[in-house]
């Protein structure tokens, strides 16, 4: 058996991490090793059932609870199996290892009654990425989209059988999907369930293959949908399109696809939550005399009074022209900062013509400026006594 990992290590958290740390880290490593990713990674697609084992038994409680307290014994009857059982056998030669925790935990996990490998099974999500323009994730869209997923069957209809004949029961479980051995481990002679070689664990063999599925019941093909993104949606958040997943098995449900959004920046918009923030350049005759400018918004241009004097870097708040909130009522707000572009490339006429502009100016005129020299006034009196 191959040295197993700690469940910690393999999602990267530690032992006191929440059920979101553990939930956030499980879904960030699937993302990086699925095999809708990584076609043909063998050492991908490993690590994606190690993620996923782990994120099985630290996502619930109870195992969370007995792995802590046992280790992977706690939560895999057949770990440990063989690792040189001499003299460790005293007094637990013959113990089936389910009924052995079961008395100690009520049961767990049903090992004294194996899962009906023929009941209904529920399709795998299916995780994937979409790009959206800043506009198309604030305000919502419709985008065209094509989901690689798995479909039952049509010639079989799930069964993997040819027509006219039926999958039979395994003869070496017997239906069950597990078989019984007795191995020697550390804590003596013990019964291991193992699922069943011949069948796979799915307690029926197709002895005619169906030609369309080759046996498996699922065929993997293309299927396009048109799909409504929220309005509201932000870099890297996810919205879900409920049995858009893998076909079940067994008369089980699809499972779900995940869409997880990418943003585009936009030149002209910055988010923050709701909020988004502009900047709007004025000239120096606009900042001064104030004036009507176009301001422009999510959901096309408005007017606004930039008033007389003001400076650059104020901000003012259009109210109500934000991001709307997601799945909700109402919307943030768009902040617009006024920049006051200084003209360049003057004549000599200009120059001139500012110069006895600026003569006709006094103190009164720039207050920040004559706060600035009075306050270094100040200091230098300061400096003198």
């Amino acid at each position: 058996m191959a040295e197993k990992r700690d469940y910690y290590e393999v999602l990267g958290v530690p032992k006191t991490a929440s059920d979101d740390e553990i939930k956030k880290a499980y879904r960030k490593l699937a993302k990086k090793y699925h095999p809708d990713m990584n076609p043909g990674d063998k050492e991908a697609e490993a690590k994606f059932k190690e993620v996923g084992e782990a994120y099985e038994i630290l996502s619930d409680r109870e195992k969370r609870a007995r792995y802590d307290q046992f280790g992977f014994a706690g939560v895999d009857p057949s770990y440990g199996a063989g690792a040189g059982a001499g003299g460790y056998a005293s007094g637990f030669d013959d113990i089936d290892l389910g009924d052995l925790f079961g008395s100690f935990f009520g049961g767990f996990g049903g090992s004294t009654r194996a899962r009906n490998p023929n009941g209904p099974i529920r399709g795998r999500d299916i995780n994937m990425n979409m790009t959206l323009a800043f506009e198309e994730a604030a305000l919502g869209c419709k985008k065209d989209i094509v989901i690689p997923h798995l479909e039952t069957c049509e010639s079989c209809h799930g069964s993997g059988a040819a027509a006219g004949s039926n999958p039979e029961t395994c003869p070496t479980c017997g239906g069950s999907g597990t078989i019984r051995t007795t191995e020697r481990t550390m804590l003596g002679t013990m019964q291991v369930q193992k699922t069943c070689p011949r069948c796979g664990g799915k307690g029926k063999i197709i002895g005619s293959p169906c030609a369309g599925c080759g046996g498996q019941g699922r065929v993997r093909k293309q299927k396009k949908l048109t799909v409504t993104v929220p309005a509201g949606i932000n870099d890297g958040q996810t919205f879900t399109l409920r049995g858009q997943g893998d076909a079940g098995q067994n008369g089980g449900p699809a499972g779900d696809a995940n869409i997880t959004v990418t943003v585009r920046p936009d030149p002209t918009y910055e988010r923050d939550g709701y909020d988004i923030w502009c900047d709007i350049p004025v000239t120096f005759s606009q900042a001064a005399l104030g004036d009507e400018i176009t301001v422009p918004t999510l959901e096309g241009k408005v007017k606004y009074n930039v008033p007389e004097g003001t400076q650059s870097g104020t901000v003012f708040r259009l109210k109500g022209r934000g991001v709307p909130y997601i799945n909700g009522r109402g919307k943030g707000d768009q902040f617009v900062r006024v920049n006051v572009e200084v003209p360049k490339s003057l004549n000599a006429k200009q120059k001139q013509a500012l110069r006895d502009f600026e003569g006709t100016l006094g103190a009164k005129n720039y207050e920040k400026r004559k706060g600035f020299f009075e306050r270094i006034k100040e200091s230098m009196k300061g400096e003198d006594a």
